[in-house]
């Protein structure tokens, strides 16, 4: 059976700092993609950082060579209904982390993370390292 993972942002930074332990899992992927939002944090952060012109430039190449999803209106659809199930059972995650999950449900994606609250979205498969 086919492998596909999302990269969460921690996953990303991991997988651009080349951490051997990510590494171990992601190898198992018969494919990585990386949601759009995932990748506006990235940006935020290489903006915000000490070293801005190097750190933009290790974004563009990640983004480059990534397979990049956008969110689109069912993208927008998978967010509401992941929301109001965390509303309902007093779970609220981060919005950015909402449309994370959209993205891996919507493409029926496993997601590497290390955030323990994607736990609590029912139906989404992750993985840690």
């Amino acid at each position: 059976m086919p492998r596909y993972f999302l990269l969460d942002t921690n996953a990303a930074i991991a997988a651009i700092n080349g951490d051997s332990a990510l590494l171990v899992v992601t190898q198992t992927a018969d494919q990585l993609f990386v949601s759009s939002v995932v990748l506006g944090e990235l940006y935020f952060g290489a903006e915000n950082s000490a070293k801005r012109e190097k750190n933009m430039q290790t974004v563009e190449q990640f983004a480059r060579d990534g397979h990049i999803l956008s969110c689109d209106a069912e993208t927008a659809r998978w967010f509401g209904k992941i929301r109001k199930q965390l509303m309902v059972k007093g779970r609220p995650i981060p919005v950015n982390d909402l449309w994370i999950a959209a993205t891996a449900l919507q493409h029926n994606l496993a997601l590497v993370t290390r955030d323990a609250h994607f736990a609590h979205v029912e139906t989404l498969t992750t993985e840690t390292w």
